[in-house]
């Protein structure tokens, strides 16, 4: 994050700052002011700076994300599903728009921590070799998709269900714009394995972003309702569909490993993912044999 929060310094906030600083020359503030504020390595302008960075940063992605996803992948069969909520989308948009900025804030220790250099990030990548650089990747998926297999069943649970995680199932045929409809809570306790990783693995800053940017399109294409992968390997849309109109099963990120070894995996078909369109399957078959007696006639 500090790759981020220094490209923002140089291309925009040191001037920013420094205009808001101009204010109090001459003031009893001005001391406190220009520590607070011109110092890059201050702790109060890194906080402010990083709240709000990751929180706009964050809606305009999903935003962006969500969109392209809804009018290029997503299957809008879907909303034909029985269970699709009246103005669903709207809903889901707005409870991102208010989440994302709370979570940013629940997140801001481990951010600060990571750019006043707590964690294991590193820049150079002779310091580990190319070989850990790309075992890092399925380290990182291993390692967060455990972690978030057990956070998710544990929220499940019905003395925590309804506090924390009960808002996302709200959605049960969920869009894009669902990938973020969170309690903050519950974000904020899905993104944590995300950001302990580095607390505990060395990882290369620059793919740490890289694998960040991977997470959030991965939680949108979990959400498109387009099965390009329904294997028993990959928790996909179908997979993850599943899990919301069914409530106890696939808890999965990634794969279907824990789900697998937990004994919450339940393979998708297209009679518990979108029995709209076997009905219409159905209705299409029937017509069909119908003209085709009609000929015969």
């Amino acid at each position: 994050m500090d790759i981020v929060l220094d490209y923002a310094d140089h291309y925009a906030l040191d001037t920013v700052y420094a205009h808001v600083a101009s204010a109090f020359v001459a003031t009893p503030w001005q001391d406190i002011v220009d520590a607070h504020l011109l110092a890059r390595d201050s702790l109060v302008r890194q906080g402010w700076t990083l709240f709000w960075l990751n929180g706009i940063g964050a809606i305009i992605l999903y935003l962006l994300l969500a969109t392209v996803s809804f009018y290029t992948i997503y299957d809008h069969d879907q909303m034909k599903h029985p269970k699709f909520l009246p103005n669903q989308i709207v809903r889901e948009i707005k409870l991102s728009v208010i989440a994302l900025p709370l979570m940013s804030a629940l997140m801001l220790p481990l951010f600060l921590w990571e750019v006043r250099g707590y964690s294991k990030l590193y820049d150079n990548v002779e310091d580990f070799g190319w070989g850990y650089l790309i075992a890092t990747v399925p380290l990182y998926l291993f390692f967060t998709d455990m972690c978030i297999y057990w956070i998710h069943r544990w929220e499940h649970h019905p003395a925590v269900y309804a506090y924390v995680h009960k808002p996302h199932h709200l959605w049960k045929v969920p869009t894009p714009f669902a990938a973020y409809a969170f309690h903050p809570v519950d974000g904020f306790l899905q993104a944590l394995p995300y950001h302990m990783f580095p607390f505990i693995f060395p990882l290369h800053k620059y793919l740490y972003l890289g694998l960040f940017l991977f997470v959030m399109i991965w939680t949108v294409f979990i959400h498109d309702g387009a099965y390009f992968v329904s294997g028993t390997f990959i928790n996909g849309a179908a997979h993850h569909t599943v899990h919301h109109l069914e409530f106890n099963y696939n808890y999965g990120q990634y794969f279907t490993l824990w789900d697998i070894l937990g004994g919450s995996h339940k393979t998708p078909t297209l009679e518990n993912t979108m029995p709209q369109k076997g009905k219409l399957t159905q209705n299409m078959a029937s017509t069909v044999q119908k003209s085709g007696k009609k000929k015969d006639d």
